[in-house]
């Protein structure tokens, strides 16, 4: 398995990595309106200045196989530990079942830790057994109840 990963040991996105995430988030949301070059790449540029907000990739030749997004959240409880979201966990079909999910979240997780995060949280709207016994599999367990309200 390659990763991006070019001067450090996580696969963190670079802004050369734009054309390729966009690809496989078209996997994610197919539904989604395309976006034009000059707003996708200011909004990655957004992304990649964000502090506490890491996109990983796993990369297979030249596609994107797999992407996960971590964000990092200041907190004044739990004695100011941050706390850390997973979100825009993404497999390409045609790499699945290989470890590049799994592999994308292990980075996440330790990036998260080794920043001092007390927690990871991770919500999923899929109901497909395989899916969340993957999640399991990753470690995370279901104790809590997740709410959302969407424009």
């Amino acid at each position: 398995m390659e990763h991006v990963c070019r001067r450090t040991r996580h696969p963190r996105c670079e802004i050369g990595d734009l054309p390729r995430l966009l690809a496989l988030y078209h996997e994610l949301n197919p539904t989604d309106p395309v976006m034009d070059r000059a707003h996708a790449e200011e909004r990655f540029q957004a992304i990649l200045a964000q502090p506490g907000m890491t996109i990983f990739v796993g990369v297979a030749g030249q596609a994107a196989a797999a992407s996960v997004t971590l964000v990092i959240v200041p907190n004044l409880t739990r004695n100011g530990a941050s706390y850390a979201l997973i979100e825009n966990v993404v497999t390409a079909a045609r790499f699945r079942q290989r470890g590049y999910g799994r592999a994308l979240i292990q980075c996440a997780i330790e990036a998260a830790f080794k920043a001092g995060c007390y927690k990871v949280m991770l919500l999923t709207g899929s109901k497909d057994p395989a899916t969340l016994r993957f999640y399991e599999n990753c470690g995370f367990t279901q104790d809590k109840t997740g709410y959302q309200i969407r424009r």
